[in-house]
């Protein structure tokens, strides 16, 4: 049997001992995302699962892996054993290579100014608010702005966000893909025929300092080696490769 946990025990917290990852807070932390186990009073098997990303911990469970949220999963395994157990339930699953970031980075608020300093003429910032939260869900580009939360009053609440407009359309942003109670999880995007123009970096500074400001750390992971270059000249510090699965 495979059980949706309803109260973050010690056990399961333990677990998940030493993933220092901001998605799996999110999930212990009851701020958002669900956690499954094997068993509800003594688990030895367990995945957090919050947007579309699953964290595998523990002793390697078959109904576990098999037990797949709907739709695209980006399945994490803690462990090589775990990775084996997600090729042989999904042979189709591609295997990718993530990168993560170190999370203690001590930012120069002077340079993400100067940077947010560069915006061209004809666009503005501006936060995410009601009718830019239903902006953002109109178009594949912006919707994982928002769209991890449970609701538009999820995201006006927990959520913090920043989108560049030229002509009343958001052509780029920044914004939290998940929450946990110390900072967010960032999320950035720029439709394609506005790139090179640094606006990812410009909405990425702007929401940098908010987040600061408010004492929110604001937590990056790099899909690629261009997200990687983009998050140092924020004045974040690589940390080290990982395995992860898409499976579809």
């Amino acid at each position: 049997m495979i059980y949706e946990i309803t109260d973050v025990t010690e056990k399961i917290k333990s677990l998940f001992d030493g993933w220092d990852e901001t998605l799996v807070y999110s999930c212990l932390q009851q701020v958002m995302g669900k956690i499954f186990v094997d068993d509800i009073d003594d688990p030895k098997s367990a995945y957090a699962f919050v947007g579309c990303f699953a964290f595998y911990v523990g002793v390697p469970n078959k109904e576990l892996v098999l037990n797949k949220p709907e739709g695209f999963v980006i399945m994490i395994p803690i462990n090589e054993e775990w990775g084996k157990l997600i090729e042989d339930c999904f042979p189709d699953a591609k295997k990718v290579t993530r990168y993560a970031i170190r999370k203690d980075t001590v930012f120069n608020k002077e340079l993400l100014q100067d940077t947010v300093n560069m915006l061209p003429d004809g666009y503005e910032l501006k936060r995410i608010n009601g009718s830019l939260y239903d902006l953002c869900l109109e178009d594949p580009v912006t919707e994982d702005f928002v769209s991890s939360f449970e609701s538009k009053e999820d995201y006006l609440n927990k959520g913090r966000g920043i989108v560049i407009l030229k002509d009343g359309k958001i052509v780029a942003g920044a914004s939290s893909y998940t929450r946990y109670n110390e900072g967010i999880e960032i999320e950035v995007d720029t439709r394609p025929e506005e790139r090179r123009k640094h606006l990812a970096m410009i909405a990425c500074s702007k929401l940098i300092l908010n987040c600061l400001e408010e004492g929110l750390y604001p937590s990056w992971d790099a899909q690629n080696t261009n997200s990687v270059k983009l998050a140092e000249k924020l004045g974040y510090q690589f940390s080290h490769e990982y395995v992860a699965y898409e499976v579809s």
